[in-house]
């Protein structure tokens, strides 16, 4: 039995930008964090010859083209792993649409999974950038870059995504000190609201095509090096006022980023000692961000009754095999 390990992320300014409509006019950026919330694949030989994936429910086939799983049958077929494996998905996490990056984790850590299975070793680079051409290029999903990214490297880092499809990072690299106020001052909530992400991405991907939507995005994606530069002076107030900032521009780039209900819970927080937030992801439901000095976090608490925090910390570490022990049969 093989299991790989996958954080999920929290983005904080330049989403959107990663998408190939923007930044093949201008170079995409954003900067995000992943969180000690994770995506676990188990991938287990068996000793006949049918494959079995096991997730929200159960597939049995004898013939991987038959896979309804889109994802898992084309990282089964590009990792030319055909026959006698069986894969299971657990998550921290249980349901999509929860806009911490859940598919993009599973796409990584699934294809990591699989090499690790057949004994090979892959970078970062090249795991993000094949579960990118899988989701994108080969499923046709109305998604960027960054969550592949993000999720492949781990830590909080600035990509920057150009035209020729390249991808630079730079790691933000504060003390555990630091880190650890920082992640403190972050509260996540859930909306008690699942949203399909891809009705709200591919009407959001539509938008870029427009110069007023680009001038939205690169007035976002400038938000970038002014939070990476807050964190690393430890000015971490300001990055909340960021959030807010960039929160307000981007309920203007589709129509279902943001609902009644979400706007009444963003404004309770605020009101109640909240500098600034998101909605996390696409938007639309899923998990509210929310920066929040440590004298007033009981103050909104107070004010979500009725809404369900989620504890974490920022994770340093991307994905990983935590345990490999089976005899495999391709290393023999």
């Amino acid at each position: 039995m093989l299991i790989v390990q996958t954080p999920l992320r929290i983005s904080f300014a330049g989403g959107g930008t990663d998408m190939q409509e923007f930044y093949k006019h201008e170079p995409g950026m954003v900067i995000s964090a992943t969180i000690d919330k994770y995506v676990y694949i188990v991938v287990n030989p068996r000793y006949d010859d049918e494959v079995v994936i096991n997730y929200s429910r159960k597939e049995r086939v004898s013939d991987i083209t038959k896979i309804e799983h889109r994802f898992v049958r084309e990282a089964l077929i590009l990792t030319n792993i055909t026959r006698a494996v069986e894969i299971t998905c657990l998550a921290d996490i249980p349901a999509e649409g929860s806009g911490l990056g859940s598919s993009a984790s599973f796409a990584i850590g699934l294809l990591n999974a699989l090499y690790h299975y057949k004994g090979i070793q892959v970078t970062a680079e090249h795991l993000a950038r094949e579960a990118t051409f899988i989701e994108v290029t080969k499923l046709g999903r109305p998604v960027g870059k960054q969550d592949q990214y993000a999720a492949a490297y781990g830590n909080m880092n600035v990509f920057t995504f150009n035209e020729d499809e390249s991808v630079e990072r730079e790691s933000v690299f504060l003390s555990a000190s630091s880190l650890a106020k920082f992640s403190s001052s972050l509260l996540l909530f859930y909306t008690n609201v699942t949203r399909n992400s891809e009705t709200i991405l591919a009407e959001q991907k539509n938008n870029i095509k427009t110069a007023k939507n680009r001038e939205v995005l690169s007035k976002m994606k400038q938000q970038v090096p002014e939070i990476r530069d807050a964190l690393i002076s430890n000015d971490f107030n300001k990055v909340g006022r960021l959030l807010h900032e960039g929160w307000q521009s981007k309920k203007s780039l589709a129509s279902k980023v943001s609902t009644p209900e979400i706007d009444r819970m963003y404004a309770k927080a605020i009101e109640a000692g909240a500098i600034g937030g998101k909605i996390s992801g696409a938007g639309g439901g899923g998990f509210l961000l929310l920066y929040v000095p440590l004298e007033k976090q009981e103050s909104v608490r107070q004010a979500l009754r009725g809404y369900r925090e989620m504890l974490f910390r920022i994770e340093r570490e991307g994905s990983k095999t935590i345990f490999n022990a089976a005899a495999n049969p391709w290393l023999k």
